[in-house]
């Protein structure tokens, strides 16, 4: 069996598309996002620096991230941490080559999930939790 942070990377790459919920004052701000990446036993995500969605996770770092396969859907909850790891980012990048023509090191923002708690639910089925 898959431990829990490797079984969120895969389904998270297989959906390709997931939404990530932030706080905007009192209003929810929901946004797809496409970049998931595992290193060094942390589960990343990236955006650009200038985004407004950096000033609302420098607010307040809870945020909830949603996908659906077609099957089954997740519903994540985590804190999110800035990374300047050079390596991280560059894993990042040999992740998804495109970030490249559109980010350098300076111009984007990796952050890493952690307290993360997620649930697993199909139709007809019981949610089933994990966390890291």
């Amino acid at each position: 069996m898959k431990n829990a942070i490797q079984e969120i990377n895969d389904f998270l790459k297989k959906c390709e598309t997931y939404y990530l919920a932030t706080v905007d004052e009192n209003q929810p701000r929901v946004r797809p996002f496409g970049t998931v990446n595992l290193f060094d036993g942390k589960l990343y995500i990236q955006t650009g620096a200038k985004k407004d969605v950096v000033k609302q996770i420098a607010k307040n770092n809870r945020v909830e991230i949603s996908a659906y396969d077609g099957a089954t859907w997740i519903r994540l909850s985590a804190k999110l941490f800035e990374d300047e790891n050079e390596a991280a980012q560059e894993s990042m990048f040999s992740a998804y080559p495109f970030l490249k023509t559109l980010y350098t090191a300076e111009t984007s923002k990796l952050y890493y999930l952690k307290d993360a708690v997620a649930s697993f639910c199909a139709l007809g089925g019981e949610p089933r939790a994990v966390r890291f």
